[in-house]
């Protein structure tokens, strides 16, 4: 999948999906089918999987899409690896059930029944968006990890500049610990929460400090020692370097290849 510079999405990890409603143990064979001890094949029918439909709107779909494909706000259950991993609940319960805080899931009161229609929706879902070939929606992390690791180092260190403001072992070390798949390419493209810096000169003075505030009449800044300092700016003369500036200008020179070299660069800083 090749995917140009401009390519972000939002990606929030929520999946309240599955499991089984089975009171004996079970185990899956295939997307779609669920097989008791015994070895009997028991198929969804059409009335579980729409039962879980129902409840996938009602209690998904404003995260993850009325279809499973992804919304604004959560990823591709029809693409999922724990929905494909998934044996008769077994990985998705848990995680409907307990919810996961840290990544702003909320956990779910479900019923076994409730669970297993669920299940039957999103994997018919799954097997319906696997046959479909280039249907899909999300975006894997693998999709950004095809470029060449050393032309982006000789970019990095080069023509993209990148070595001017930035270190591997530096402001970088870890990034990819912190950032995956297209958070890390947007961080990359249009770095969020940024501190710019900003160089105030006023009756005879140059303070230099992290911009705080700026508007038509006010230019504030937090100095070395951690003080705010502001001023009218009628009154002063200042400059702001803003580290986000000077990516955005490479927006117009970024070939696709420099930015698919870059992201697989960027994924080995861990």
């Amino acid at each position: 999948m090749n995917l140009n510079g401009s390519a972000l999405l939002a990606s929030a990890l929520f999946v309240s999906l599955a499991a089984s409603a089975a009171q004996t143990p079970t185990r899956s064979t295939q997307a779609g089918r669920a097989v008791k001890p015994s070895g009997a094949a028991v198929p969804n029918s059409p009335d579980l999987i729409q039962k879980g439909s129902a409840l996938f709107a009602r209690d998904c779909s404003f995260c993850h899409g009325r279809d499973a494909g992804g919304g604004e706000s959560g990823p591709d259950l029809t693409r999922s690896k724990l929905v494909t991993q998934d044996v008769a609940g077994d990985r998705i319960g848990p995680v409907v059930r307990n919810g996961r805080p840290e990544k702003g899931m909320p956990p779910f009161n479900v019923s076994d029944a409730q669970i297993a229609a669920l299940m039957a929706f999103i994997h018919t879902q799954q097997r319906t968006a696997t046959a479909s070939k280039g249907g899909r929606k999300g975006v894997d992390v693998a999709d950004l990890q095809t470029g060449n690791i050393e032309a982006a180092k000789q970019y990095f260190n080069g023509a993209g500049g990148c070595a001017t403001c930035h270190s591997p072992t530096g402001d970088l070390a870890g990034i990819a610990s912190r950032y995956e798949g297209l958070a890390l390419e947007e961080q990359m493209l249009y770095p969020k929460n940024a501190k710019s810096k900003v160089t105030v000169s006023h009756a005879g003075q140059t303070i230099t400090g992290t911009l705080e505030y700026l508007d038509e009449f006010t230019v504030g800044l937090i100095d070395a020692t951690g003080v705010y300092r502001s001023w009218r700016t009628a009154d002063v003369q200042y400059k702001v370097d803003a580290p986000a500036n000077a990516h955005v200008e490479l927006f117009g020179k970024y070939t696709d290849a420099d930015i698919h070299n870059l992201m697989a660069y960027l994924q080995t800083l861990r």
